[in-house]
């Protein structure tokens, strides 16, 4: 029973976890990367986008110099995509739930952080204008932002993670549950009284 539960955890560790982060950062094309603030500055880019580059996902990652990102509810960036004078896509990013941010270098403390703005599912052909703004968030030390691109990305089933969550579960206390119901010791048989002698003993 217990491989069967170390089975199931893994399961649930690949359709949770590796599944939507595989989806995320490596299905389709990247078609480029934009450094969007530098040196306390934010600056806007015009990327010119082809129908066939549809649906593209948006990324942008944060170097920071700290070991996670703490905003809570607040917002540590904003981002939105217009083209012909209408927005296509406005998001809130947050970088709270990334756990294993990128290191730039060895020698240097500061970490990438990955979050992603959303998909833009229709892509009519010309250039799309990406801002990139500060939230309300504070005491983030940024020290540079970049916005990246995707095209031909895959779209992650929504059911993934919780399903993947569940199965993770299931396989944790099913296994922790074998651990405690097979591991006790065995009996020591010198504990046990002798059997009883039959027959008349010695006088």
């Amino acid at each position: 029973m217990r491989f069967l539960f170390v089975l199931i955890l893994l399961a649930g560790t690949g359709i949770g976890l590796i599944y939507p982060w595989a989806m995320t950062n490596f299905s389709g094309r990247e078609i480029g990367t934009w450094r969007v603030y530098e040196q306390g500055r934010f600056k806007p880019v015009t990327v010119s986008l082809s129908s066939r580059d549809a649906p593209v996902r948006v990324l942008v990652d944060l170097t920071a110099r700290a070991e996670r990102i703490v905003s809570q509810q607040h917002t540590v960036l904003t981002l939105t995509a217009a083209t012909n004078g209408r927005t296509v896509l406005a998001s809130t990013l947050r970088f709270n739930h990334v756990d294993n941010p990128r290191q730039v270098s060895p020698q240097l403390p500061d970490k990438i952080f990955r979050d992603e703005a959303g998909v833009i599912a229709t892509v009519s052909p010309g250039p799309y204008v990406f801002t990139v703004g500060p939230g309300d968030a504070e005491d983030i030390p940024m020290r540079a932002v970049d916005l990246v691109l995707r095209s031909g990305v895959g779209e992650v089933d929504r059911r993934a993670r919780p399903v993947g969550l569940s199965l993770m579960a299931v396989g944790l206390i099913g296994f922790l549950l074998s651990l405690r119901s097979g591991g006790g010791r065995p009996d020591n048989p010198n504990s046990q009284p002798p059997p009883p002698r039959w027959g008349r003993g010695p006088k």
